[in-house]
């Protein structure tokens, strides 16, 4: 007779079982993201027509070409995780997550989620006249704080960025490590539910990071989401509890973030020492580990109204922790076990 135990999950992952007590936070459901951008590329102006060719170099221009910055990209965030999203420069990593943010609207697909995303990067912009002082203020009050909240917050903040006296002069005085400190010791001040930060942990030094990693884990105690943007394995590896690596515009890998940020570092290494055939078997593995579906979000509970297909929900969660979103395929388990060379990263 069948065994009716579920199979684990890719990377050692909790299985569907398992991952159903913690409720949905947001649900990213079949992205596709295309727009169009000038190419040099000599097949792209052939492809034009004598006239319209004549034209654009009369003018001077470049002809345009329809790049997929995401293809079919689809999971499920859950309250008390910290997920990474783990690419190369051009993976669309920066794409997706400012989609969840509501800043951008895919070509097909949908983004639903409990509460309304807090986006933080590097050129968030603050007024730079504007004292520290001031600029944490206008942030906190920005994100709902009362006055007294704010002033109150005002001393966390400073420690947590650890900026000291510094706080007192115009932010166009400070570093963009000083900054980018600063900008997110204010995004989380106001414990968001859901916030998304693109590349700012990348600028602090050792201490800042252990600050700021501790701080993240008190969000997610209190069933908070954090996504982390990062080409960095170190960083997804160290902050982490799960990452998704994005390929190309494709998701091509799942799981607990050290086990996804050792897959990467390894590829990418291997891709650094032109180990071609090796960078490719990796990834080849990484594929195999993830079964893809064609939609991963109900049709019905939260369906957005016809039109918003791609935009923000602030209501509440989609479901509830007792009906989640349906698992997807079970995923085959196993590592990549790489080769023991003395260059080889850790």
């Amino acid at each position: 007779m069948a065994s009716s135990a579920e199979p684990p999950s890719a990377y050692g992952a909790p299985s569907a079982g398992q991952r159903a007590a913690a409720p949905a936070t947001v649900v990213v459901d079949d992205l596709h993201v295309r727009y169009r951008a000038p190419s040099a590329d000599a097949s792209a102006m052939r492809a034009l027509s004598p006239s319209r060719r004549i034209a654009m170099r009369a003018l001077g221009r470049r002809p345009r070409v329809a790049v997929d910055a995401l293809k079919g990209v689809s999971f499920v965030a859950r309250a008390g995780e910290s997920l990474g999203i783990l690419g190369r420069n051009g993976s669309g990593k920066s794409t997706l997550l400012r989609i969840v943010a509501g800043l951008e609207t895919p070509r097909s697909g949908r983004v639903l989620a409990r509460s309304t995303p807090v986006l933080l990067g590097v050129n968030a912009a603050l007024v730079p006249d504007l004292p520290g002082e001031r600029n944490v203020i206008l942030g906190c009050l920005a994100m709902g704080m009362t006055p007294e909240q704010a002033r109150a917050a005002l001393p966390g903040i400073v420690g947590l960025a650890g900026i000291g006296e510094a706080i007192y002069r115009p932010m166009s005085t400070y570093s963009s490590g000083m900054a980018s400190r600063l900008r997110f010791a204010i995004a989380v001040s106001a414990s968001p539910d859901i916030l998304l930060i693109d590349e700012a942990l990348s600028t602090g030094d050792a201490a800042f990071k252990e600050r700021s990693e501790s701080r993240m884990a008190e969000l997610r105690a209190n069933a908070g989401t954090v996504f982390i943007v990062s080409h960095a394995a170190q960083t997804i590896e160290e902050m982490c509890t799960r990452a998704i690596w994005l390929m190309d515009g494709q998701l091509i890998g799942d799981g607990p973030g050290p086990e996804i940020a050792h897959d990467y570092r390894w590829w990418s290494w291997n891709v650094a020492k032109g180990e071609s055939a090796t960078a490719e078997e990796i990834l080849a593995r990484c594929r195999r580990k993830w079964a893809p579906r064609a939609s991963c979000a109900p049709a019905s509970p939260a369906a957005p109204a016809p039109g918003s297909a791609g935009r923000m929900s602030g209501s509440a969660a989609p479901w509830p922790a007792s009906s989640p979103p349906s698992p997807r395929a079970a995923r085959r388990p196993g590592l990549y076990a790489p080769r023991h060379r003395k260059d080889a990263p850790q």
